[in-house]
């Protein structure tokens, strides 16, 4: 391709998406990149929920309160490892620890003759990988753009995400039938293997072509030091960090609340039949979303501000359980579904990331784990819990619970709102890279 050729896609580039010229490797190499990483995630992902429809929900909630256990003992280690090893390798040793890991699932299942344990260990596991995959990306994302460059290019970077999630799902939606579960556990590794040549390719782009070797003091040849425990007091003394934790946390109440719905209802379907729903719902979820993550959620963020782009899928979802406990029925269960995950992908995710971008180095690599496994996976623990109270312990129906999610809606609404102002005036230390 001639360089003249390379201009005139770049400027029809940043016309449609407000891509710079010397942005738009890295931005298409973060986008690659996070494509890789869901389209491997969502060729799991079916399978795992799939199995949850066989399990009650206090068997369901136990392993999600195990998880939370398993997750705390993973981001310690990650905070030891990110003190004593250099930067830039730890991204993708995460990455390659996690595809050898879907390798040994793969021949474990031979080994073992009871698949309900299995089944159960890789149910907890996946869960694991599902919030550790994205945390370690987005990281690497905040500590590759700057400020001014997260704000434009983070929705086109989720948008790469969203795609990711349409390839992904399509594969257990056609084929689990025909490869089975352990054919896909294999599948997902050898393509999450492909993100790791990525990731030195991010360093030297973020040196060269973005000029920012000098954001927050470019260490990623040494290792950050300190201790691992660090990213816990951090977190615990960080009024900034406890606001995003409370985002996360009514996020997944909001989340955990229609995940128990939706698994109760599709119970009396086969496992095969709830794999290809799940796989279609991703599907269309994303097919919705890829569009709005490309053109829409960067200029809400440039012109409306990080409150409105923080609370506005809040208070939609806070409507839409009001609209649901007045019709109590699965068709209107799963369009919200549909409708929440795909604002998280294509506008709330995106959002909340920025705000990494507005706090130290350290604090990113050490407190962000935290916040996004610990306090995420803790939640998971928490309003699993409730649910399981709320549904067999006093007897709510689906409607009751769709009201008690809306209140929990208003309020991630307002920490929304609260956490945006914060960042529109927050200051760092030493940031002038706007």
């Amino acid at each position: 391709m001639t360089t003249a050729q390379d201009g005139i896609i770049a400027r029809a580039v940043k016309t449609l998406s407000e891509v710079e010229p010397n942005e738009l490797k890295a931005t298409l190499v973060s986008t690659a990149f996070a494509f890789i990483l869901m389209a491997s995630y969502y060729i799991l992902r079916p399978v795992r929920d799939a199995m949850a429809s066989d399990w009650s929900d206090s068997e369901v909630s136990f392993l999600w309160t195990l998880n939370f256990f398993i997750s705390a003992v993973i981001v310690a280690v990650y905070g030891f490892a990110v003190s004593r090893t250099k930067l830039r390798n730890i991204v993708p040793a995460v990455y390659g620890f996690f595809a050898l890991s879907f390798i040994g699932f793969y021949f474990g299942i031979t080994l073992l003759n009871d698949r309900v344990l299995v089944d159960k260990a890789f149910y907890l596991w996946v869960s694991v990988f599902a919030l550790f995959n994205t945390s370690v990306f987005w990281t690497l994302m905040a500590d590759t753009f700057s400020r001014g460059q997260a704000k434009r290019l983070f929705a086109i970077i989720a948008a790469g995400a969203s795609a990711g999630v349409l390839i992904g799902p399509a594969i257990p939606a056609l084929f689990a039938d025909v490869l089975g579960v352990d054919t896909l556990m294999l599948m997902a590794s050898i393509v999450l293997m492909l993100v790791v040549p990525l990731v030195f390719y991010l360093y030297y782009l973020k040196a060269s072509e973005l000029g920012n070797a000098d954001l927050q003091a470019d260490t990623s040849e040494a290792a950050m030091g300190g201790n691992w425990w660090q990213g816990f007091q951090s977190f615990a003394t960080n009024p900034y960090l406890l606001a995003i934790a409370a985002f996360i946390l009514l996020y997944v109440f909001i989340g955990s609340f229609v995940y128990f719905e939706q698994k109760n209802l599709l119970a009396d379907f086969s496992r095969a039949e709830r794999t290809q729903i799940l796989g279609s719902i991703d599907w269309l979820v994303n097919l919705l979303t890829f569009g709005m993550a490309f053109f829409v959620t960067g200029r809400i963020v440039g012109k409306l501000g990080m409150p409105v782009a923080l609370a506005l899928m809040p208070v939609l979802i806070c409507g839409g359980l009001l609209i649901l406990a007045f019709a109590p029925i699965l068709t209107v269960l799963l369009a919200l579904q549909v409708f929440r995950r795909g604002g998280n992908y294509g506008l709330t995710r995106p959002a909340r990331e920025m705000l990494y971008t507005k706090v130290t180095r350290e604090e990113r690599f050490k407190a962000k784990p935290v916040i996004d496994i610990v306090v995420y996976r803790g939640g998971d623990a928490v309003s699993a819990e409730l649910f399981a109270f709320l549904t067999e312990g006093i007897g709510l129906g689906l409607a009751a619970v769709a009201v008690v999610g809306s209140a929990i809606a208003a309020i991630w609404a307002g920490v929304g709102m609260w956490l945006g102002k914060r960042f529109d005036g927050r200051k760092l230390s030493g940031d002038s890279n706007e």
